[in-house]
C-alpha cells in the first residue's frame, strides 16, 4: 500500500516552499460511493462540452436520436442530456448573442469541440442514504503547471449536465477543470408501477442495483400505492426525505474535493520510493464557485461554508439564495416604495405567484401585451371568480380582481413590475405550480406516499385523466427531464379534483366546480407555505400544523449567511426575474453581507435592466425584442473574477459600499457593448449602495 505524502510543491506561484495539506487530495474521497466511471472523448466524434454536436448541432440541429428508443445506450442518452440542458439555458437563436458572445465556437476554431477526460460518480452526505452524483471534466487543455477548477453544479432540479452551456462552458473553454454535481436533486425518477428507476448513467434498470433514487417504500408499500393510485412516479428532489437544499453547499464542496482527487490521479508524480506528491491542491490551483439560478445559490452557500479555503472567488447568476431575514435594512428603488418586507423564502413568494398569477394575467395590460399568455381567459376569469368568492381579491369586474390580483403581488410580495410581463408564460409552463409542490415535499422531508395537498406524479390524457408514461419516454427521462414536474410527459396531477385525478392545469377544484387550475390545491400549499390558513387566516391544526411546521424548519436550513468570507465575489441578476423575485434574493443578500461583511465585503452585486431568468425565451416573438441574454453578463462576471484572481486586476471600486448596475440596452437586433471584450466595469453604469440602512437601487 502507497504512502501518501501530504504536502504539495507550489510550483505554479513561483515558490519552492512545500505547503503540507490537511487532506489527502491524492486519495479517493471517503463519501465516494461505488465506482468512478471515467471516458476520454477525443474532440472529433464526441468532446466534453458538445457530446459530438459541435456549435452548429447544439443551435439549429435536430435532437439526437436513439438507434433503439427502447434501450438507448449511456452515449446517446449523455448526448441527448447535453442538447437539452445547453439549450434549456441558453439562447441559441440567431440574433442572440450565441456564437457572438457565447457559444463552443467562440474564441476556439471550428465547432468548438474539447477533448479531455471525463469521471462521473455517487458520493454520500450525512444523514441520507440518497446518493448525489458528482463529475468532473478534464479538457486536454488542462495545464497542471497553471491548474484551475470552476464549480457546474446544476441550475434548477437538472441532472448532473444541468450546468454543461453555463459554468460548464466558460471553464472548459479556460482550460480548467469543471466540477459537478445535481445537488441531491437531479433527474432520479422511480416508476412505482414496474419499479424502474435510472442507473448512474441514465439507463434503466428493475434490479436491486445502485440507481439515483428509489423511492423509501418496501415492496408491499409500493404495491398498495400503485393499487390506490397506479402508474404514479416519485421524484429525487420531492421525494428523497432529505431537504437536499440543505447541502447543496456541502455537495459543491465535496465536488471540488472530489475534484483535486481526480487531477492528482491524473497529474500527481509517483516518487521511487512508493510516495505520491501531491501537485495539484487548493493551495495553488485557482478555484472559482459558480453557476446558475439553484446551481450559483449552491455555490454561494458553498463559499459561506467553506472552513478549509478551498474557494478562492465566486461568480454567478441569478443565484437562488434564501437570506436569512435581517428587517434592520430596507430595500428602496429609484423613488419607489421602500420595501421592509424582503428577504422572503422561495415557498413564500412562489406560492403566491402560484395562486394569484392566474387571475393576475387578466388585468387588461398584461392580457393585450404579455407573449405566451396562454393560459385560456375563461379559466383565468374563473380563477379571478374563485378568489373574490373566497375573499382574496376584490373588484365588481374580471378585470378589477385581476388588477388586484396583481397589486397583491408587486405591492404586498414585492415581486418587481418589471417582471409582470413576463409572469404569463411561467404560470402557463407551470413554473412556480412545480416549485412550490417539489419545494414544499422537500423542505416537509416528505415521501411520494404523503401525496401533500393531493398533488402526486403522473403522465396524463388529453382530457387531463391519469395514463402510463411510454416505454420509449421513459427510456429517454435522464436526457430530457428537468427534474421537477411538469417535465418530459410527467405531469403534475391533482388527484382531490372534481370527478377524478386530473393534470393540474385542466383540474375543478371541488369548493368551486369549475376548471380553475386546481385552485384548491395550490391554496392548500400557500396555507403550508404561511403557516395559517390561506383563505380565513386561522391557525392551521393537526397534521397541517406539524407540516406547516417541518416545512418552516426546513426552509430555515437553507437560508444563507451573507457571510462570504470576503472571498471576491460577482452577483449578476436580471431585474425582470419572473422565477425568483430579487427583492427575496439578490437585493437583500447584498444588504446582509454588508450588514455581516461591512467593509470586508469583496461582493460586487450587478443588476441588469431588460434581462430576466430563462434566456432561452429570448429566442421567442414576444420576448426578443424585448430583453437582453443574461448569460452574456454571467461570462463577464466570471472574467471579473477570473482577472482579479490570475492578474490582480482590481474588482470594480465601491466607494461607500456601492456596487454598479449596467444600463443594458434592449436587442433586436443585438444592442451590445462596441466591443465584445468589454466587461461590467466599463460599460455604462449607474451605482446602486447600502447607505443608512437601506439598499438603494436606482431606477
Amino acid at each position: 500500500m502507497k504512502r501518501i505524502v501530504l504536502c504539495a510543491l507550489i510550483g505554479a506561484t513561483g515558490l519552492t516552499l512545500t505547503a503540507c495539506m490537511d487532506k489527502p487530495f491524492n486519495a479517493i474521497p471517503d463519501f465516494i460511493q461505488g465506482d468512478i466511471n471515467q471516458s476520454s472523448y477525443d474532440g472529433m466524434t464526441d468532446d466534453l462540452l458538445t457530446a459530438g454536436l459541435g456549435a452548429s448541432g447544439l443551435a439549429s440541429g435536430p435532437a439526437p436520436a436513439f438507434a433503439d428508443p427502447l434501450n438507448p445506450t449511456t452515449a446517446e442518452l449523455r448526448r441527448l442530456a447535453i442538447y437539452n440542458n445547453y439549450r434549456a439555458l441558453v439562447d441559441t437563436a440567431p440574433g442572440g448573442g450565441y456564437g457572438t458572445f457565447f457559444g463552443p465556437q467562440v474564441d476556439a476554431s471550428g465547432e468548438g469541440l474539447i477533448p479531455g477526460d471525463e469521471y462521473i460518480a455517487y458520493m454520500a452526505v450525512p444523514g441520507t442514504d440518497v446518493p448525489v452524483t458528482v463529475m468532473a471534466q478534464v479538457p486536454d487543455s488542462f495545464d497542471p503547471d497553471r491548474p484551475c477548477m470552476v464549480t457546474a453544479p446544476s441550475s434548477g432540479s437538472r441532472g448532473i449536465y444541468g450546468a454543461i452551456g453555463t459554468a460548464g462552458e466558460w471553464g472548459l473553454k479556460k482550460g480548467c477543470a469543471v466540477v459537478y454535481t445535481d445537488k441531491g436533486t437531479g433527474t432520479g425518477s422511480h416508476n412505482l408501477a414496474t419499479n424502474t428507476a435510472q442507473r448512474l448513467d441514465g439507463t434503466l434498470t428493475s434490479a436491486d442495483e445502485p440507481v439515483q433514487f428509489r423511492a423509501d417504500l418496501t415492496d408491499e408499500q409500493r404495491a398498495d400505492f400503485d393499487s390506490a393510485w397506479p402508474d404514479r412516479f416519485a421524484y429525487k428532489h420531492a421525494h428523497s426525505k432529505a431537504n437536499p437544499e440543505a447541502d447543496w453547499g456541502l455537495h459543491v464542496l465535496q465536488s471540488i474535493e472530489f475534484g483535486f482527487y481526480v487531477l492528482n490521479e491524473k497529474f500527481g508524480r509517483e516518487l521511487g520510493n512508493g510516495e505520491t506528491l501531491l501537485t495539484i491542491n487548493p493551495k495553488n490551483t485557482v478555484v472559482i464557485a459558480s453557476s446558475v439560478s439553484n446551481g450559483g445559490g449552491s455555490s454561494v452557500r458553498a463559499a459561506e461554508q467553506d472552513t478549509e479555503g478551498l474557494i478562492d472567488g465566486v461568480a454567478v447568476s441569478e443565484p437562488n439564495v434564501n437570506p436569512e431575514v435581517d428587517r434592520s435594512f430596507t430595500i428602496r428603488q429609484g423613488e419607489g416604495p421602500v420595501i421592509t418586507e424582503h428577504s422572503r423564502s422561495l415557498l413564500d413568494y412562489t406560492t403566491a405567484l402560484a395562486v394569484y398569477q392566474g387571475c393576475a394575467n387578466q388585468e387588461p395590460e398584461i392580457a393585450g401585451t404579455a407573449p405566451f399568455n396562454f393560459v385560456a381567459q375563461d379559466i383565468g376569469q374563473n380563477i379571478c371568480n374563485s378568489l373574490a368568492n373566497k375573499g382574496l381579491v376584490t373588484g365588481a369586474t374580471v378585470e378589477d380582481k385581476a388588477t388586484d390580483a396583481l397589486r397583491i403581488l408587486n405591492e404586498e410580495f414585492g415581486i418587481q413590475p418589471e417582471q409582470n410581463l413576463l409572469a404569463p408564460v411561467h404560470f402557463w409552463l407551470n413554473v412556480a405550480q412545480g416549485i412550490s409542490n417539489t419545494y414544499a415535499n422537500a423542505y416537509g422531508r416528505l415521501g411520494v406516499e404523503d401525496r401533500v395537498c393531493d398533488l402526486s406524479f403522473a403522465t396524463t390524457d388529453s382530457s387531463g385523466a391519469v395514463s402510463q408514461l411510454a416505454p420509449s419516454d421513459e427510456a429517454a427521462l435522464f436526457a430530457v427531464s428537468n427534474g421537477i414536474p411538469p417535465s418530459a410527459k410527467v405531469n403534475l396531477v391533482y388527484d382531490g379534483a372534481d370527478g377524478q385525478p386530473t393534470n393540474l392545469p385542466a383540474s375543478a377544484s371541488p369548493s368551486s366546480n369549475q376548471l380553475d387550475y386546481g385552485l384548491d390545491a395550490l391554496l392548500c400549499l400557500r396555507s403550508l407555505a404561511q403557516g395559517s390558513d390561506a383563505i380565513s387566516g386561522a391557525d392551521l391544526e393537526g397534521s397541517d400544523a406539524e407540516l406547516a411546521t417541518a416545512i418552516a424548519e426546513g426552509i430555515a436550513e437553507v437560508r444563507a449567511s451573507g457571510d462570504l468570507q470576503g472571498k471576491p465575489t460577482v452577483f449578476v441578476t436580471g431585474r425582470a426575474d419572473a422565477i425568483l423575485p430579487i427583492n427575496h434574493t439578490s437585493r437583500p443578500y447584498f444588504g446582509l453581507n454588508q450588514r455581516v461583511e461591512g467593509k470586508k465585503s469583496n461582493l460586487r452585486y450587478y443588476e441588469i435592466l431588460n434581462a430576466h431568468h430563462l434566456d432561452v425565451l429570448n429566442g421567442l416573438a414576444g420576448f426578443a425584442e424585448r430583453y437582453v441574454p443574461l448569460h452574456h453578463y454571467y461570462f463577464q462576471a466570471l472574467d471579473l473574477v477570473w482577472a482579479n484572481l490570475t492578474e490582480k486586476q482590481a474588482l470594480p471600486p465601491k466607494p461607500g459600499g456601492s456596487c454598479c448596475a449596467p444600463e443594458a440596452k434592449v436587442r433586436r437586433p443585438l444592442q451590445r457593448p462596441t466591443c465584445r471584450r468589454s466587461i461590467l466595469s466599463r460599460m455604462p453604469q449607474t451605482r446602486l449602495s447600502f447607505e443608512d440602512d437601506q439598499v438603494r437601487i436606482p431606477e
